[in-house]
């Protein structure tokens, strides 16, 4: 089995904002591959299925076959460790089967990045996993979401990083948004079968 995790905020307030691009991946990702409606487990929200790659699409050749559960900490981005903890702990799997997807506001908008392990940087989200479950030895995925005066229209380059976090996305940055989630799904589907 493999986890992915996207990071954000559970209220309604904060769906489209920028700090919520980990489930904006993970909804887009369970509408690409038909996953079933996210259920409350614990402290998330989760949503199961076994999908299967078959390379080449070659006729009768048997697939890899992976169980991949999608998981939305619901409780706020500053205390994410503990439903991180609490899925780990319930499946009892190892931290190299976790995928954490979550916006990086020190990365330009657009640019999605992977890493097999490291510090949780300035994302509070991230600090909570990695001092909740006392490790950086797990997989992660940022998208970049740093626009702040490089649009027109955009948000003004001296907004503090609080607001501009918790700020929707602009309707220009929406197709360069797109275009990161595509990448970043295929980026995951390789992290997924290898």
């Amino acid at each position: 089995m493999k986890i992915l995790c996207g990071l954000g905020n559970p209220e309604k307030e904060y769906d489209g904002t920028r700090h919520n691009v980990g489930f904006r991946f993970l909804d887009t990702f369970a509408a690409l591959h038909e996953f079933p409606k996210f259920a409350a487990k614990g402290k998330s929200l989760v949503s199961e299925k076994t999908l299967e790659f078959v390379p080449h699409a070659t006729a009768g050749q048997a697939g890899h076959k992976e169980k991949i559960l999608l998981v939305k900490p619901q409780t706020f981005m500053n205390l994410s460790g503990e439903a991180v903890q609490e899925i780990l702990q319930f499946y009892k799997l190892p931290l190299t089967d976790l995928l954490v997807i979550y916006d990086d506001v020190d990365l330009p908008l657009g640019v999605v990045r992977y890493r097999q392990k490291g510090s949780a940087g300035t994302h509070n989200g991230m600090r909570s996993i990695v001092e909740t479950i006392a490790s950086i030895d797990f997989p992660r995925l940022r998208i970049g979401i740093e626009s702040r005066g490089a649009f027109e229209g955009s948000a003004p380059a001296q907004m503090d990083l609080t607001s501009f976090v918790l700020a929707p996305f602009l309707k220009a940055e929406l197709p360069v948004l797109e275009e990161a989630t595509a990448e970043a799904i295929k980026e995951t589907e390789k992290w997924i079968f290898g």
